[in-house]
């Protein structure tokens, strides 16, 4: 069946990662429940105060380099490698931990950035680097400028990565198959993907522990464990 299409979209989030045992953004156990994320996830907030920013962000890393990628994501891949050449497919994701290429998916868009990598606040031109330091005594300084040093993610009020963005936009003008995998669809841009892509007349689908906020957009929706539903849904595309 998956012949039937030439070009696939799979916009994945925090729920995807849930079984490598990192937390979701505002479910029960989030990280919006153990840190004041709306001051300090606000990139106002990290300028203001980069020493709690950094406490916020800092704290994830750890538990971030420590998590596998689970079911989901190797089915992602492993689904990705079973496609032939003239077929364009990419997972789009909302999440900063890296485990989509871990798991070995090759084109990916990731739309908040990774947060196992810093660059600079000022844009001095230096390139993000890895970056696995917690900075838990310290506030660190460009490297190159000595101007404040970041996590290399989109922080609240900024916008989305501008390539990902592109890449994601040039996807879905001719998407024939949509999947948003373990995202409420509460943020902006990823919520207005799945209208999109059903005005492209795309075959447009939910995976989800529970429904969406625009769920009524999608052809077929399917509650339940990403790592779960997910690798049975591709399954039945072979």
């Amino acid at each position: 069946m998956a012949a039937r299409f030439h070009n696939i979209v799979v916009l994945t989030g925090a729920g995807v990662s849930a079984a490598s045992g990192l937390p979701t953004y505002r479910g029960a156990g989030g990280v919006w429940e153990k840190h004041n994320v709306e001051t300090f996830g606000t990139i106002e907030g990290f300028r203001r105060a980069p020493d709690k920013g950094w406490q916020l962000f800092g704290s994830l890393r750890p538990m971030i380099e420590a998590a596998q990628p689970n079911a989901a994501h190797i089915a992602l891949a492993q689904f990705e490698s079973s496609l032939s050449p003239q077929v364009r497919f990419l997972v789009t994701t909302q999440n900063v931990d890296g485990l989509h290429q871990r798991a070995g998916s090759r084109n990916v868009a990731e739309l908040h950035g990774r947060i196992m990598r810093s660059r600079c606040d000022a844009g001095c031109g230096q390139p993000a680097l890895d970056d696995s330091d917690v900075y838990v005594d310290e506030v660190p300084k460009c490297p190159s400028c000595g101007g404040l040093w970041r996590p290399d993610i989109v922080l609240f009020n900024e916008i989305t990565d501008v390539e990902a963005t592109w890449r994601t936009k040039r996807a879905l003008r001719d998407v024939e198959l949509f999947v948003a995998v373990g995202t409420s669809g509460n943020v902006s841009p990823a919520s207005s993907f799945v209208r999109w892509a059903r005005d492209m007349g795309a075959r447009t689908v939910l995976v989800n522990a529970e429904p969406a906020r625009d769920e009524e957009a999608f052809h077929e929706r399917l509650y339940g464990k990403a790592e779960v539903v997910l690798p049975r849904f591709l399954e039945s595309l072979a």
